[in-house]
Formats: structure tokens, sequence, C-alpha cells
């Protein structure tokens, strides 16, 4: 039996945001909803060792013409670990089809950072009738394009870590030169280390299963890819990799890194409101 949900907090009108806490069979995932309730649906996923909030820049940008979704994947932000333990992408795929039922979404335009591309495409793999289209933001298509880091790898003994050890661990995740911004210092520190590993070799495994453009390729759902020319994770040029998916729109962000929907809000929300204009309009409105 599954636990009801907790009664969301919400501020303002209709259009403002709403926070809720969804009781799932597997732990409680965290929800937060902008804009207007009957507008097309944009739901947002983050990458590993991150949380909703990565998208707070750019959801005002996109709230005017859309119901922004925001999810926090298990053991992430302010989401509970899952019961067992289990993060593999098709099981967090589930959970995310689970919590849109939950919430009445019938269609859906998906867009994933980093490793939250993984989910979003589990999602789709699953739940092809939910999801309209896919939206990836500097998502590696496979393990060739990693760009393994140096040693700034975290001791389990040492944990939590401190500022500096977090910021070292993260830096790649931006542009040379970049600020880590320290809410995101915060909410690492907050994960459990095996939290933050578990989701890591979870993503590892399901490329290592079938590399994205074979798994998106299959699946035929419009797709637009967008990289930041400067990631320091994965290869700017494999974004490439994602035109052998029948009719993929690909853009690099000059300048960008790693993170472009912090570094570049508005150029990140102009491409996926591009997008999503067009596919919004073929699937009907959520209810």
């Amino acid at each position: 039996m599954t636990p009801p949900d907790r009664h969301p907090h919400i501020n303002g009108d209709a259009g403002a945001t709403e926070d809720s806490i969804l009781c799932l069979e597997h732990g409680d995932i965290y929800v937060c909803q902008d804009g207007p309730r009957d507008a097309p649906v944009l739901l947002l996923i983050h990458g590993s060792a991150a949380s909703s909030r990565s998208w707070d820049a750019l959801v005002p940008l996109l709230t005017t013409l859309h119901r922004v979704i925001r999810i926090d994947l298990p053991g992430h932000g302010r989401s509970a670990e899952p019961v067992g333990g289990d993060y593999a992408i098709p099981v967090q795929g589930r959970r995310i089809g689970t919590a849109l039922d939950r919430l009445g979404v019938e269609h859906a335009i998906v867009a994933g950072h980093s490793s939250g591309g993984y989910a979003a495409t589990a999602l789709a793999e699953q739940r092809p009738d939910l999801v309209t289209a896919l939206a990836l933001i500097n998502t590696g298509p496979s393990m060739d394009a990693f760009i393994a880091p140096g040693p700034t790898a975290i001791d389990p003994a040492q944990w939590p870590p401190t500022d500096e050890q977090i910021r070292q661990f993260a830096s790649t995740g931006f542009r040379a030169g970049y600020q880590v911004p320290q809410e995101l210092v915060d909410e690492l520190r907050g994960m459990t280390y095996h939290a933050v590993t578990a989701a890591m070799q979870a993503s590892t495994a399901y490329l290592n299963q079938h590399a994205l453009p074979d798994r998106l390729t299959a699946l035929g759902k419009p797709l637009q890819v967008i990289f930041g020319d400067q990631d320091r994770r994965w290869r700017p040029s494999s974004a490439a990799d994602y035109r052998v998916v029948p009719g993929a729109k690909v853009k690099l962000l000059p300048g960008a890194g790693h993170t472009p929907i912090l570094e570049d809000p508005p150029r990140t929300a102009a491409l996926l409101l591009s997008f999503a204009e067009i596919h919004a309009a073929r699937a009907p409105k959520a209810t």
C-alpha cells in the first residue's frame, strides 16, 4: 500500500511555486512545480550529485509558456534514498513515471542535464505514451566520450567532505574559472557517500549496456541536444554522435562548460523554448 502524499506548500496563485513530497513505494520523492497548471508540461531532471535547484536560474525563463515540473532524484536534494539502495537508471525512470502519474500528467517534454538525460531516456523507453520529446543537455553519449578526472576522488572515511574538497570534485562540472555555487556545495555535502557513488555507477552501467544514440534511434522521439563547447567531463565533439538519431537537432554553446543551465541560462532557455514550442503543440495539454 502506498502512503498518502504530504500536503503541498503553495506560494501565491496557481502559477506560483508549489512544493510537495510524493510518498512512493520505494521512498519519498520531492517535486516542485512552477508556471500555469494548464500549460504544456516541461519536466526537468537534474544530474548526479545535484538536485532540482540546479535549474533555479532557468525556470523563470520557461514558465511563461510551460508548467515546469522538477524532481529530486532518489537520494538527491530533498528526496529520500531508495529503499534497498537501488539507483539503476531503469528503476529511476519508473519512479519518475509513477510521480508524473500521481501529478496527473499525461504528456511531457522531458529535459535532462548530464546524467539526468539517462533517466529521461529510460522514462521514454518505458513510457513512450508519456514522453512527447526529449532534450539532453551535456549528456554524454557513450563512455568513449568521458574525460577521466584527475585525482579528485573523496575518501569515504572523510565524508562529509569540506567545501574545498567538494569544489575540487565538482570543478569539471563547469567551464574553467567558474565558481561552483555554494548552494550546490551544500547540497552535495548533504548527500550520503553511497548515494553519490551509486548514482554515478548506475549511469555508467546504463551507458555500457547501450550507447545513448542507439537507444534514442530505437525510440524515434524528437530530440534536441545542447552541449557546451568547453565541457570538461564529456568530450564536446561527442555531441556529433547524436546526429545518427534521425531528425536530431544538435547545438554547441560557445563558451559554456558542462552546466549551461547555470553558466548560460538565457541561451539554454531559448533553445529549450524553441524546441518545446514545436513539440508541445503536437500533444494535448496536461489535465
